[in-house]
């Protein structure tokens, strides 16, 4: 489990919009912002400008997961499985899925984004079909979804 960043004592619930570092308390973030060293991201990836490609070749599942970030992790192999599904490779080749998972992805409150999504039927039939993968991990591989 996690531990807030400022004061080491909590378990952190929000995250400086600056440099993403997790603090726990209105406290905790005043006393950080004083200091805070905001992070310079870099330019988002269109998949659109690639066809269908889901991720550019250079990145990487571990580029996209950073250790403090996640508190529920799914393991490396099971995340390489839903690269693996064509049915997930043919949904994301659907535009109106991409525009969604874009506006989730760019969202500054990412809760009030998915509640949205999901009330898309394309949306939540992609969000079950990466959850089934993952859970039922080597056995989500099939000859029908490869």
């Amino acid at each position: 489990m996690q531990l807030c960043s400022v004061c080491s004592e909590q378990t952190p619930k929000y995250r400086c919009p600056a440099c993403e570092i997790r603090y726990c308390s209105l406290g905790c973030y005043k006393k950080h912002k004083d200091t805070c060293l905001p992070v310079v991201k870099p330019s988002s990836y269109n998949p659109e400008d690639a066809g269908c490609s889901v991720l550019p070749e250079e990145c990487s599942v571990e580029d996209l997961l950073h250790e403090d970030d996640i508190i529920d992790k799914v393991p490396l192999q099971r995340l390489q499985l839903l690269g693996q599904s064509k049915e997930l490779r043919d949904l994301l080749c659907n535009p109106h899925l991409r525009r969604l998972l874009r506006t989730v992805d760019g969202a500054q409150t990412k809760d009030d984004a998915m509640k949205a999504a999901m009330q898309e039927p394309l949306f939540v039939e992609f969000s079950d079909r990466c959850l089934k993968i993952v859970e039922n991990g080597a056995t989500a591989l099939t000859p029908s979804n490869i």
